[in-house]
């Protein structure tokens, strides 16, 4: 039996700006990752999006990024592991508020934007992450891109860890994802991200922007909240994965 969790990011509107289709999008996932205020959210947004979350009875992880606001935490910045384990620290408090006073648990953190990708190839920055996370609930998942080093560092300091895909990016050979600002880096068809996305379910492959397929392990799929077909995407992937033998379940029942 094939097992996957479907997350997406979301939480992300800020004041009267709206991004994202967070009422349609969480009824069909089964994890959610809720930005702490840092890239995107505010206090209003956070407590709605947990009411939504929380309505829905799906997993509720946080989403902690870079303070970076007009470039939504997708510029990389230099930080130190010391910085970078604190910017997480700051963020999980921040969600963790809203979640004790509505009575959730939180399952999972998964970085963010720049931070996750940096994360994904520094081992320091991973590790300092990985160690403000256990210092902060040492039963939290870790959720990160597969076969990169926030994964290896969650797996070395005993953390539940689990590796993520995703529905509408492409990849390089080393397992990375494709930058954004190069030709092709998004997948924009529906039914292209499908078929992509079953085969690393049950055959852990994906072929790189290259041609090449490449080794890749499938815990959870994430479809970006902001992304303009990201609906199109959760609903074509639940109707498939579970024609194809694939229960779609919450991290929680993974890890």
């Amino acid at each position: 039996m094939f097992r996957v969790d479907l997350n997406s990011d979301l939480g992300e509107s800020f004041g009267n700006y709206k991004i994202g289709s967070d009422a349609e999008i969480i009824p069909l996932a089964t994890s959610v990752n809720v930005a702490c205020g840092y890239h995107a959210s505010d206090p209003m947004v956070m407590s709605r999006t947990l009411d939504l979350a929380g309505a829905a009875g799906i997993g509720i992880g946080a989403h902690p990024g870079f303070p970076d606001l007009m470039g939504f935490g997708r510029r990389e910045m230099a930080v130190s592991p010391e910085e970078g384990k604190n910017y997480v620290l700051y963020q999980l408090g921040a969600l963790d508020a809203f979640c004790r006073t509505k009575g959730l648990k939180m399952q999972h953190v998964k970085p963010h934007g720049a931070l996750y990708n940096m994360a994904a190839k520094d081992y320091a920055l991973a590790q300092a992450i990985c160690e403000g996370i256990k210092e902060f609930d040492s039963d939290l998942i870790v959720l990160a891109l597969s076969g990169g080093e926030l994964a290896r560092a969650a797996m070395d300091m005993g953390l539940r860890t689990a590796q993520e895909v995703f529905s509408d990016r492409a990849y390089e050979e080393d397992g990375t994802l494709v930058n954004r600002r190069k030709p092709g880096a998004m997948i924009t068809d529906e039914d292209e991200a499908v078929r992509r996305i079953v085969r690393m379910v049950k055959e852990q492959k994906v072929t790189a922007i290259t041609g090449r397929d490449i080794p890749i392990k499938a815990d959870s799929i994430c479809v970006h909240g902001d992304g303009a077909k990201a609906l199109a995407f959760v609903k074509g992937l639940r109707e498939t994965l579970t024609a194809e033998g694939v229960e779609v379940c919450p991290l929680s029942k993974i890890c």
